[in-house]
């Protein structure tokens, strides 16, 4: 039962002083009784070196010693020290009578959605006396709290500067500052904002655009992570939604502006929705989605390619780097096996909106701006679509449409043309945008 299971408070946030708020998060609350922190220092990942630290509480309240465990990693990567280390230490712990509660404070190198999807999806095997299966069995998702500084937190979240690039990892690992400042706060339960040297207009911003990229989440504000006290955090999470998400995974047809969040502009910070019943040009498209890199804080939702018409292609853009990969089918494109595999709310959600030619197909995108003009947005989407001549072919001559140009299919290949200004991955990898 879920009840039985562990309790794990996970705690994420950038380098620099949102990561000291989760390390100082993580001592306050570590000091309640009975709970265990865990960090793995991933500063030496390069070299194969990964450090765990260990912190208890005792049940009674007494504090427990600091342990450190060098760990040597074969192949020394995020993915090596979740599933070689992270995941069995959870299934221990979680078999411990003494242990009331996890904290995971992570690296900023480790994503809190991949590590939640972690813990419910990937088996476990050779802990003793454990049958080998998910440590999601043994432990679940309390609450993910992200920390935020709101200096910078904006820059990075708009911006195109590789992870790698600010020295946090090797030259092949892909990611963004955006891509991490733009998930963890989606992903966060409830956030930390240190506040202290941010200038009026940048905390007014950071604050609208938090609010529209985790509307669920209760805010609070401190000045830095050394005024940060343990009333703070009590108050902070006894507020988060009995809805949250707590680790979930993310359904791609689920509506895109869950939690209710503002829709009226703020300090030049918007949400643009763009919906459509009419496919797009696939080259039209890969040419106008300059549009959601620049002055963008993020852009995702489902898109109806006329040359993939089977397929979902789920869309979502971080600062300057984009990723399009599948989502699965279209429910118009299922057999009647699969339709019955299919979640009740997406059918009723399709059937609202089915087309007796298309049935569900459909672009439906959430754009968050920070800097740019909506109405551009809007203009280069719509130039993008199909016309009506194009239209009636995808409609009668799909043979004669599966011909068009389509950088997002096989034959798509990275880098892009020189050409074009705005590299795009058809393999569900990140790119940065060049300018």
């Amino acid at each position: 039962m879920a009840s039985q299971r562990k309790p794990v408070l996970v705690l994420a946030g950038l380098p620099g002083r949102a990561a000291e708020g989760v390390e100082r998060a993580a001592r306050l609350l570590g000091a309640g009784p009975g709970t265990v922190v865990v960090r793995h220092d991933l500063s030496e990942l390069r070299q194969g070196v990964v450090r765990r630290i260990v912190r208890s509480c005792a049940a009674d309240g007494a504090v427990g010693r600091e342990s450190v465990t060098v760990l040597e990693l074969a192949h020394g990567c995020v993915s090596c020290t979740l599933r070689a280390d992270l995941l069995p230490y959870l299934c221990l712990l979680a078999e411990r009578d003494s242990v009331r509660r996890i904290v995971l404070a992570l690296d900023p190198a480790f994503e809190a959605e991949a590590v939640c999807q972690a813990i419910d999806d990937v088996v476990v095997t050779g802990v003793n006396g454990r049958i080998d299966g998910p440590a999601g069995r043994t432990v679940r998702i309390d609450s993910v709290l992200t920390c935020v500084d709101a200096r910078d937190w904006l820059a990075d979240a708009t911006g195109d500067e590789t992870f790698a690039e600010r020295g946090h990892a090797t030259a092949e690992d892909e990611r963004t500052m955006a891509q991490l400042a733009v998930g963890q706060v989606e992903f966060a339960d409830a956030l930390l904002v240190f506040d202290s040297g941010a200038d009026l207009l940048d905390r007014e911003r950071t604050t609208a655009v938090l609010a529209r990229l985790a509307p669920r989440a209760p805010v609070t504000y401190v000045a830095e992570p050394a005024a940060l006290d343990t009333d703070d955090l009590t108050w902070l999470l006894r507020r988060v939604p009995a809805d949250a998400r707590r680790g979930a995974p993310f359904d791609p047809h689920a509506p895109l502006l869950a939690g209710a969040p503002p829709l009226e502009p703020d300090c030049g910070v918007a949400l643009v929705e763009f919906a459509t019943d009419r496919p797009f040009h696939p080259d039209r498209l890969h040419s106008a989605i300059d549009v959601l890199l620049d002055g963008v804080v993020s852009a995702r939702g489902r898109v109806w390619l006329a040359t993939q018409p089977d397929e979902v292609v789920w869309l979502e853009s971080a600062g300057g780097g984009l990723r399009v990969g599948g989502a699965g089918k279209w429910l118009a494109a299922m057999t009647s096996r699969e339709l019955e595999q299919v979640d009740p709310e997406r059918a009723t959600l399709a059937s609202l909106r089915w087309h007796e030619h298309f049935g569900d197909r459909h672009t439906s995108l959430v754009i968050l701006v920070a800097d740019s003009d909506p109405e551009e947005i809007r203009h280069a989407l719509h130039w993008a679509l199909v016309d009506e001549d194009e239209l009636r072919q995808v409609r009668f001559a799909p043979e004669r449409v599966a011909l068009w140009a389509d950088p997002f299919g096989d034959q798509h290949e990275e880098p892009c043309d020189t050409n074009r200004s705005t590299p795009v991955a058809g393999d569900g990898a990140t790119r940065n945008n060049e300018r």
